[in-house]
């Protein structure tokens, strides 16, 4: 018999990683682009920007931390306690860390960062909080996708319809 633990505990895991994972990959493939592409300015763009991102890197760090703690209890996995945990860490770093870094170089240039000149030190530092921003969410997203594969691999199998929980038997 299957037990009904591993494969709710196993059903949460899946749906809140593949809702996460597809929301990352839709604001990082489609939004941000269509954003930058579509609005007039540069400075309106990563604004729009700027509001989505905090609902995906708490999000992802609210899932990591679920991956986690069921790794750990429900269906024991070392290597999905580590995949949660890196998805935790990587997107508070993002939005407790680089978000405000980012805000703080954007008002103390006064002006949108792209009317600064190439070499202006704000417009490098922004350009370099900005590529960690986007390695943290890469690094989410890698830890995400390896924590859904793990997930998946350890969900067991059902043989037989006797082998599915909750299958009345007179079938």
């Amino acid at each position: 018999m299957i037990d009904n633990r591993v494969v709710t505990s196993g059903a949460i895991t899946v749906v809140a990683l593949s809702a996460w994972l597809g929301a990352a990959i839709l604001v990082a493939a489609v939004v941000a682009p269509a954003a930058f592409a579509v609005l007039p300015t540069r400075a309106l763009a990563g604004a729009l920007v700027g509001r989505v991102l905090p609902v995906l890197f708490y999000t992802g760090a609210a899932v990591g931390l679920v991956v986690a703690v069921l790794g750990r209890t429900t269906m024991p996995s070392p290597a999905r306690v580590i995949a949660g945990a890196v998805m935790t860490a990587t997107c508070l770093a993002a939005q407790l860390l680089v978000a405000p870094r980012i805000e703080r170089v954007r008002i103390d240039a006064g002006r949108p960062l792209d009317e600064l000149a190439g070499g202006d030190p704000r417009r490098t530092t922004f350009g370099r909080l900005h590529g960690a921003s986007v390695v943290l969410l890469g690094v989410a997203v890698i830890a995400g996708g390896a924590a859904l594969v793990l997930t998946l691999r350890m969900l067991p199998v059902a043989t037989t319809r006797h082998d599915l929980p909750n299958y009345p038997l007179e079938h």
